[in-house]
């Protein structure tokens, strides 16, 4: 009976972790590797959340060289809900919200102008996501939610 009821929780464990990975919102969300709309069924581990992909085509690319578009696939943790914004991506300090910019649909903020005028003199918006979302600044500034 007690194994009836632990085999019951599991399931019920598992299908609820399933519902829970299936609502990350994918609407406007583009693959890291090719311009096209993301796939749920083409999804990546990566730092404890997942990645979205268009084709198995781009989840080889991404696997082989995750380096390569570690830019991209941090943007997109943050814009897919999974990851959220904890500190200023420069110097590790307290955000403050009156420096909040957007880059790509995602809000970002800094802990001072200083931080922000780095960020806004970036020529653009590629410049702009390498510094905020390289791993460096990534690991300084986000955290799994």
């Amino acid at each position: 009976m007690i194994k009836k009821a632990v085999s019951g929780l599991a399931v019920l464990l598992i299908a609820a972790a399933t519902v829970v990975a299936a609502e990350v919102n994918l609407e406007g969300v583009k693959c890291v590797v090719a311009p096209k709309a993301a796939n749920a069924s083409k999804a990546v581990d990566y730092k404890g959340g997942k990645v979205y992909m268009c084709c198995g085509g781009c989840v080889g690319k991404f696997t082989a060289n995750t380096a390569k578009f570690a830019e991209k696939a941090n943007h997109q943790l943050v814009a897919t809900k999974q990851f959220a914004q904890k500190a200023c991506p420069f110097s590790g300090g307290d955000l403050n919200e009156s420096t909040a910019v957007e880059l790509a649909g995602t809000k970002v903020a800094f802990c001072c102008n200083n931080c922000k005028g780095k960020f806004t003199s970036a020529s653009d918006d590629a410049a702009k996501m390498k510094l905020v979302f390289n791993d460096k600044a990534f690991k300084k500034a986000f955290a799994k939610k």
